[in-house]
């Protein structure tokens, strides 16, 4: 899917793969654990390894089944990633005689509850990229300062659907019941796969109408977008790059309400301070829409499936980011956090302003 982009570069050439040695992720946990309780949380580092063949690994090993162990997120498999995992205590001696090729057990501690999907702040970032050239490094120099100071589009990365890139089509036909699939969770997984799609295209709609608000004059962007004349001037008068528009729906940042953008200068000003983001929809039952123009965008990317819908950060804002230049080696390196959920691969796609695969 061809997208558009947020910053206003040109294409930037480098090489990027992911690998253990160019790519490392370290888990950031939403609290601290507590130390005591029943369930014994080890931080594990793997490489090569989906969390879930981790998992499978490691029940395989204790002669359990795979839903005993708690994960906070998916993390990558071409990786070298930090996480945390969760087990009852019993198997504490057990575990110490664990062996794995490509799995180190880094250190270990207790927690009254056991680790759950989402139970994590964000992730910490390593990025190493290749072939990289003086120039290719200052304009990369420009774009980590502009997403520093802006923040970027939170669309989801080519994981999330699959080798072939192709989930969604099935997870379309599964959602409206075309396709049956017996798996629980394979249903779940493919049918958001469907959902994210829409909200990516959604999301590139949405930059795309930035850029024509930047560009085009008000006489010409009433035909072009179908919006009045008075909000296109408002709409010119933001300062963010990514234009907030009459019924988007937002949401105080990093978490909390949803609620209604009435374009007041205190909501544009939140955004700006990184207090409110504004959300996209994942389609589905049971999920808040938006209204006015924001809908009038939205309804083409919406559709009715079997599954609960619900709100995604259009809008998210990476923190701690760090770049360095290694001339001799023609290498850039990089360091950022992102929130959970987010992709550290849409990020460097950003930056190239194409896809990196």
């Amino acid at each position: 899917m061809d997208r558009f982009y947020s910053l206003a570069h040109a294409s930037i050439d480098f090489h990027f793969k992911q690998t253990p040695r160019d790519f490392v992720v370290e888990e950031i946990p939403l609290y601290e654990f507590s130390g005591e309780g029943e369930h014994l949380v080890l931080f594990v580092r793997k490489k090569n390894l989906s969390t879930l063949e981790l998992v499978s690994a490691i029940a395989k090993y204790l002669g359990i089944k795979n839903k005993e162990i708690g994960y906070a997120g998916l993390k990558d498999k071409h990786a070298m990633t930090k996480q945390y995992i969760s087990l009852h205590k019993k198997h504490e001696e057990s575990m110490e005689n664990f062996s794995h090729e490509n799995v180190k057990i880094l250190s270990k501690t207790y927690h009254n509850n056991k680790v759950r999907i989402g139970h994590l702040k964000g992730n910490r970032f390593f990025i190493k990229l290749k072939k990289v050239n003086p120039t290719s490094a200052q304009k990369i120099d420009e774009a980590l300062k502009n997403i520093a100071k802006f923040g970027m589009p939170n669309f989801y990365g080519y994981q999330r659907f699959g080798n072939d890139g192709d989930n969604h089509v099935l997870g379309e036909k599964i959602a409206k019941g075309e396709k049956k699939e017996r798996n629980p969770k394979i249903r779940k997984f493919l049918i958001s796969a469907y959902q994210s799609h829409l909200f990516n295209l959604w999301l590139s709609r949405r930059l795309e109408i930035n850029t024509l608000i930047e560009s085009f004059k008000t006489t010409e962007l009433e035909t072009l977008l179908n919006i009045s004349s008075s909000e296109i001037d408002k709409l010119k008068k933001q300062s963010h790059p990514f234009k907030l528009v009459s019924g988007d729906i937002m949401e105080h940042y990093p978490h909390g309400r949803l609620f209604d953008f009435d374009g007041s200068e205190d909501d544009l000003k939140r955004f700006e301070t990184r207090d409110i983001s504004p959300t996209g929809l994942l389609c589905g039952k049971k999920t808040k829409i938006a209204s006015d123009t924001a809908r009038t965008i939205e309804k083409e990317f919406d559709d009715v499936i079997s599954a609960d819908g619900a709100r995604r950060y259009a809008w998210v804002f990476p923190s701690e980011i760090e770049g360095r230049f290694k001339e001799v080696e023609a290498q850039y390196e990089m360091n950022f956090t992102l929130p959970k959920g987010s992709y550290a691969t849409v990020l460097i796609e950003e930056i190239a302003k194409r896809k990196i695969i």
